[in-house]
Order: structure tokens, then C-alpha cells, then sequence
């Protein structure tokens, strides 16, 4: 198999690794027929709100952005996972990104609870998201046109 090599500089922050997964899920929405709005970086929720060509229907997401196919960290409470749906994009500096697409709800039931120095912590490992049903799923979403 062959590996793709990312021509970006190796030293890219995680938050500009965010960034990349927030554009290329309003990339992919966009070609769904979805109005994309993403919202302001470092804010605590809801990464994306999109709405249909007709502005009946409204999908809001949070994105989480990998370099690799990597455990996607969730923080120390799980109360900050809302929306509509929740996607996991991988391989983000590559040519040929994947993504998982989950409801809040569905992260909840696989999480992984770590505890270390009395600190909690939650991750949803890759065998929890990388799964036949997640992957490029992006018809649970439906369309915006």
C-alpha cells in the first residue's frame, strides 16, 4: 500500500491541524447542497452550523481534527459534546482525509474514561470510531439542496 506524504511543514500546531478538519468538513457539506457557517475558532461547542438551500433544515457539528489516525481527545467532561452530529476527520494533512460520522450520543456509549494523578479524562479510541458504519457516512447527515 501506498503512503501518502503530506507536503505541509511537519511542525503544525494542533490548532491549525483543527483548522484544516474545520474547512474540509465545510468543504464536504458544501458539495451536499449545505449553506456552511463555521463559528468562531476557540470557542467551547459547536464548531459548524449549516442550514439547506431553503433554510428549512439546520445541522450543527462539532469537528475533530486528527493528523493521523490517532484517539480523539474529548476533555475532562462530556457535557461539552453537543449538536447534531460529531466528525472525527483523520489524515487531515494528506491528500485523501477520513472522516467518521457520529451522533454526540453514539461518542458517549464508546468513550474511554483515563485517570491519571486524580486527573480525569475522556478519548474515544480508534477501534470506537473506525467502524464500516461512521466512515464516510456522510448521508446521515442528508442533503441541503
Amino acid at each position: 500500500m501506498k503512503h501518502e506524504r503530506s507536503h505541509a511543514p511537519s511542525a503544525l500546531g494542533a490548532q491549525t491541524i483543527g483548522n484544516v478538519g474545520l474547512y474540509y468538513v465545510c468543504y464536504r457539506l458544501s458539495r451536499l447542497g449545505w449553506n456552511v457557517m463555521p463559528t468562531a475558532r476557540n470557542a467551547k461547542g459547536i464548531d459548524v452550523v449549516a442550514y439547506s438551500q431553503d433554510a428549512e433544515q439546520t445541522r450543527t457539528l462539532q469537528v475533530k481534527a486528527l493528523s493521523k489516525r490517532n484517539p480523539v481527545p474529548l476533555g475532562n467532561s462530556l457535557r461539552r459534546l453537543m449538536g447534531d452530529f460529531v466528525i472525527v476527520c483523520t489524515n487531515v494533512l494528506t491528500q485523501s482525509p477520513k472522516s467518521y460520522i457520529m451522533t454526540p450520543d453514539e461518542v458517549r456509549t464508546r468513550v474511554h474514561r483515563g485517570e491519571k494523578d486524580g486527573r480525569i479524562s475522556f478519548w474515544l479510541q480508534p477501534k470506537d470510531y473506525d467502524l464500516p458504519e461512521f466512515e464516510e457516512a456522510w448521508t446521515r447527515i442528508k442533503t441541503g439542496a
